[in-house]
């Protein structure tokens, strides 16, 4: 198995290459970990390769926030410096402006 390496970072502020959206990542899987049924949604003229980092955001676009599965290949880093607003962040994350940093949590 090809050891793989995540090419961005949780905390980090990316967009998508071809969709109109931005969000911050708060969770990477190495490799997709989501359901076939998801994955066969994707056209499979533009679903992506399995054997990547796949990543979690609390993404935005003009109309609403939600939470996004993104492949590595489609994220680009997002240098707009533009606020997100998407209400999740606050519980995650402290910081602002593409410098979020993960709250401080106890594990057990």
């Amino acid at each position: 198995m090809k050891q793989r390496f995540a090419k961005f970072r949780i905390g980090e502020v990316v967009r998508h290459r071809v969709f109109p959206f931005r969000g911050v990542i708060f969770d990477v899987d190495p490799e997709f970990a989501n359901t076939d049924e998801w994955w066969n949604s994707i056209p499979a003229e533009v679903r992506p390769s399995k054997d990547q980092p796949f990543y979690h955001l609390l993404a935005e676009n003009d109309q609403s926030e939600y939470i996004a599965y993104v492949s590595e290949q489609n994220l680009v880093p997002d240098e707009s410096g533009e606020p997100l607003r998407n209400p999740n962040i606050a519980q995650i994350f402290e910081g602002q402006h593409g410098q979020y940093k993960p709250k401080f949590t106890t594990a057990h």
